[in-house]
Order: C-alpha cells, then sequence, then structure tokens
C-alpha cells in the first residue's frame, strides 16, 4: 500500500472517530459540561427518574399537583447553591418517591427565566436540567 493512501485511510479514521465522538457526548444522558451561570451539572431529563419526567410535564401544563399546598410554592434558595435572585424568582415542585411515606427528598425547582433543577437529597446538591434531551 502507498503512503499516499495510508495517509488519507489514518486522515479518513481520524475524522471519524472525532465525529463519533461528538455523537457519543451529544447522545449521553450522564453529567455535562457545567451550566454557565450556576456552574452545576447538566443532566438530561431523561437521565433522571422517569418522576421527575411527569412532574415536568405536570408544571408544562399548569398541574393538577399531588401536593397543590406545597407544589408551585416559592423556593428560598437558602442553601445558596443555584445563582441568587430576587425572593419569589424560584418556585418548587415534588417528584414523587416511590415507596415513600411522605413527599421524599426528590424536587425540581424552576426559575423566572426557566432554568430547571433538581434535586434528590432535599436541596444538598443539584443539578441543571436540559429538557431537550
Amino acid at each position: 500500500m502507498g503512503s499516499r493512501r495510508r495517509i488519507t485511510l489514518a486522515l479518513v479514521a481520524l475524522v471519524a472517530l472525532v465525529v463519533g465522538g461528538w455523537l457519543v457526548r451529544d447522545l449521553s444522558t450522564g453529567a455535562d459540561t457545567p451550566a454557565p451561570e450556576s456552574g452545576l451539572p447538566v443532566v438530561a431529563l431523561s437521565a433522571l427518574p422517569a418522576e421527575a419526567a411527569e412532574t415536568w410535564e405536570l408544571i408544562r401544563r399548569g398541574g393538577p399537583f399531588p401536593h397543590p399546598d406545597r407544589d408551585g410554592s416559592t423556593f428560598g434558595n437558602r442553601e445558596g447553591l443555584l445563582p441568587e435572585r430576587e425572593r419569589g424568582y424560584y418556585k418548587e415542585y415534588t417528584v414523587p418517591t416511590p415507596g415513600s411515606p411522605d413527599r421524599g427528598a426528590r424536587r425540581l425547582v424552576t426559575g423566572s427565566a426557566e432554568e430547571l433543577y433538581y434535586t434528590d437529597d432535599h436541596y444538598e446538591s443539584f443539578v441543571s436540567v436540559d429538557t431537550a434531551r
């Protein structure tokens, strides 16, 4: 095989490897690079528990919510883990935990600018949620 042909094959293989890497990264459902403003990891909605996607659909439809006295209430961000905003900017919603005798620890928190955050440990940590994936 001529050296020109080997170089061409090597370049084609390199391009295929790079394109394949981009596709795998874009199709992954795990954490990606941090969200620009919050610095939190970004996770695809599809990577969260199924109940999170169901809660997101309820939010989009405006309810009805399983805990109407609590869902949609102001989230105060007292932990300071989300970007600082004026009071009332964030709203919280229960993500049901199967088998839990109470509301459980899982929540979706929305921001007025349509950002979405998820916690599964009752506000000790958050991820930013990519609802398009």
